[in-house]
């Protein structure tokens, strides 16, 4: 017999899933998957495996489950399993989870242990071997991250507070109680909102958390909640409806989301028409020539979430690539944040957009030997938060990306702004946004704060 697990990472959600059993009876299970569930299906191939069970820890926010596309593609073979602990109600056909249910796969075994905190429902999953009762390892999903825990306020402020304090006692009471040479196997990594500040590795040790994690390390109730709620990052804007969609049930597509290519009369008509266009190309193709009034998300994983972030879940999207063939690459990033819903695509891209004679906008770019000199230029820093308070370019204002659509107002839009972050992924994104707003004289900086750094010029920090 040989235990199969795989650890499978969705990059720019950073969420990871499991694919866990064994090839004594040929089974497994697959835990919280993404939406592209081909993945999952090639790996139990690969290892001589049925998918048989598929598992949710909780109901996510933060992308789109696939749970139902996987049942549906494994055609009856599976069953899906959810937490009906803490009231949780679903719209759609599942088997309860209940504390203490347990699972077999060969000479594999899971335990669902209540975790509440993160949500009201969350279940996470002691493994076993064979019969012993001392659990090689858990599957923590949202409850418990490597150097951090998950965010309790998701639901609103209304319930953070009792969240909280599930929280605490879930980390206490169940996590910290469990051996230290327990393996972590969380649901996100580094990059995630899901939690403060979650460490880079993708998995821990009960033992080095007990040492070193600073929530695990807290042992009065008052103090929790305050560094919990205190540090939890900006929520993203696709958090509440992803979180409606899973509970509900996402629709299975059983493949790809539709999308058609579109010439460039048909792209051009629909791009006069108010269409949301998307540039998913790097951004200094972005800046030498786009179809005007394009919003640039360079098709790096990151796309998922400020897609989520930036984008209007109820109108089409108008792609355009920088080559026909990454579509599908693409179509996968959108989709893990629940966007199915597209217009076409521009057949051949600015190419095709350039040769048929067409008018194109520029994103102008400056670098940060350029920007330190210039004295007509408002550098903005579109950095999350606390990467602002570590230091900035000095006389920047701060204009977070994540809310940037909402606080245009606030803006000048006669200034001179050069929007940097800390590559210039996320400037590209924000320059673009003021351009299609109408700012006029907006500039982006290639290699941002790291460039600045590099160069060795001054650093101010907040007051």
């Amino acid at each position: 017999m040989t235990l199969r697990f795989e650890q499978i990472l969705a990059d720019g959600v950073a969420e990871c899933s499991y694919l866990l059993g064994d090839d004594a009876t040929h089974t497994c299970a697959v835990v919280d998957p993404r939406p592209d569930v081909e993945i999952y299906l090639e790996a139990a191939r690969r290892f001589g495996l049925a998918i048989t069970h598929v598992f949710e820890t909780h109901i996510h926010a933060d992308f789109l489950s696939g749970a139902r596309e996987l049942v549906d593609r494994l055609g009856g073979q599976a069953k899906l399993y959810v937490s009906t602990e803490g009231g949780a109600e679903y719209g759609f056909e599942h088997e309860p989870v209940r504390d203490g249910d347990e699972f077999t796969f060969g000479g594999m075994r899971m335990r669902a242990r209540f975790t509440p905190g993160h949500t009201p429902e969350h279940m996470s999953y002691l493994l076993f071997d064979g019969d012993t009762e001392t659990p090689w390892g858990v599957l923590s999903g949202d409850a418990f991250f490597v150097d951090s825990v998950g965010r309790p306020d998701l639901l609103g402020d209304d319930q953070s507070d009792a969240l909280a304090e599930q929280l605490f006692h879930t980390v206490r009471d169940v996590f910290m109680a469990l051996p230290d040479d327990v393996i972590l196997y969380p649901c996100h990594g580094a990059g995630s909102a899901c939690g403060p500040d979650i460490g880079d590795r993708m998995s821990s040790t009960i033992g080095y958390e007990r040492r070193f994690n600073r929530y695990a390390r807290i042992e009065d109730l008052d103090a929790f909640k305050e560094a919990i709620l205190g540090d939890a990052p900006p929520v993203p804007n696709h958090y509440p409806r992803m979180k409606k969609v899973n509970s509900d049930g996402p629709e299975v597509l059983r493949n790809l989301p539709r999308i058609e290519p579109m010439t460039v009369q048909r792209f051009a008509e629909a791009a006069e028409g108010g269409a949301q266009l998307l540039d998913v190309r790097d951004m200094l193709d972005f800046g030498a020539g786009h179809v005007p009034g394009s919003l640039n998300i360079g098709a790096r994983p990151e796309l998922s979430v400020w897609a989520g972030w930036l984008l209007d879940p109820e109108r089409p999207i108008h792609l355009v690539l920088h080559d026909d063939r990454d579509l599908p690459r693409v179509l996968r990033l959108l989709w893990r944040t629940g966007f199915t819903d597209f217009g076409g695509y521009l057949a051949g891209g600015m190419a095709a957009w350039r040769e048929a004679g067409r008018d194109f906008a520029q994103l102008a770019q400056v670098s940060v030997h350029e920007l330190k000199k210039a004295e007509d230029l408002q550098p903005l820093d579109v950095r999350k938060p606390d990467e602002w308070e570590s230091g900035h370019i000095p006389g920047a204002r701060h204009a977070f990306l994540g809310t940037l659509r909402d606080d245009l107002d606030s803006l000048d839009r006669a200034a001179a702004y050069a929007t940097y972050c800390a590559s210039g992924f996320r400037a590209s994104i924000a320059a673009s946004l003021l351009k299609k707003n109408g700012f006029e004289h907006v500039r982006n900086v290639p290699g941002s704060w790291k460039a600045w750094q590099a160069a060795g010029y001054a650093v101010e920090q907040p007051e």
